[in-house]
């Protein structure tokens, strides 16, 4: 998916620290999507080299469970707000 993924790891890896988080990184491919990777994982934010790194219905997909940063653009996206629960 990237064209330098090597410089995209450093990139995200030095986001994640600047931004107080602990960075895990999943290990090898794996045949889950990335929502149920970040659900299994219990994150609360998905780093991103760029919005473009994932399709707009996967990157809505994991904004129903954790936030998202990009590194380039640097740009945040909020979880989506879930209402009525507990009601």
């Amino acid at each position: 998916m990237s064209s330098a993924p090597d410089w995209d790891v450093v990139r995200v890896l030095r986001l994640g620290h600047r931004l107080g988080y602990r960075v895990v990184w999943p290990e090898g491919r794996s045949v889950l999507s990335v929502v149920d990777q970040v659900r299994n994982a219990c994150v609360d934010v998905v780093i991103l080299p760029s919005p473009d790194h994932l399709g707009p219905l996967e990157l809505n997909r994991v904004m129903g469970v954790a936030d998202v940063e990009t590194v380039l653009p640097r740009l945040s996206f909020a979880r989506w707000a879930v209402f009525g629960l507990g009601q």
